[in-house]
């Protein structure tokens, strides 16, 4: 039945899907894949635009104008932010790569050695 909805209804029904649950909607058939690919590339760069965003809010806290206790309290909220940001883009990452739905030698590369790093307990994106 999910087989046979329009395209319209199925890019909506997509954009709803958790992220831990994105890709196994591509196994419904092509027009599925193809929504899916679309939407997890749409997050893979909001994931992106989002971790941009934070650093810039973490920037004024490093040149030391707030006292001390306000600052641990702050760093510590925006690396675990980051952190998360950075975990959930890796997730839509590494999924999309094992299932296809990336083309560019260039984009699977840097998905590749993302991924390592992150394994390694680095900073795949270079923040700290």
């Amino acid at each position: 039945m999910l087989d046979r909805l329009p395209v319209e209804i199925v890019e909506r029904i997509v954009a709803k899907i958790p992220d831990t649950d994105l890709i196994a909607a591509s196994k419904v058939d092509s027009v599925w894949w193809q929504e899916v690919r679309q939407e997890a590339y749409k997050r893979w760069k909001n994931y992106a635009i989002t971790i941009g965003h934070v650093q810039a809010l973490g920037k004024p806290f490093e040149k030391g104008n707030i006292d001390w206790i306000s600052f641990e309290d702050v760093n510590d909220f925006y690396k675990r932010w980051i952190d998360r940001l950075t975990e959930d883009q890796l997730y839509i990452m590494e999924k999309m790569l094992r299932n296809g739905m990336v083309v560019n030698p260039q984009e699977r590369e840097t998905i590749e050695h993302a991924l390592s790093e992150h394994r390694w307990g680095g900073d795949p994106w270079r923040l700290e």
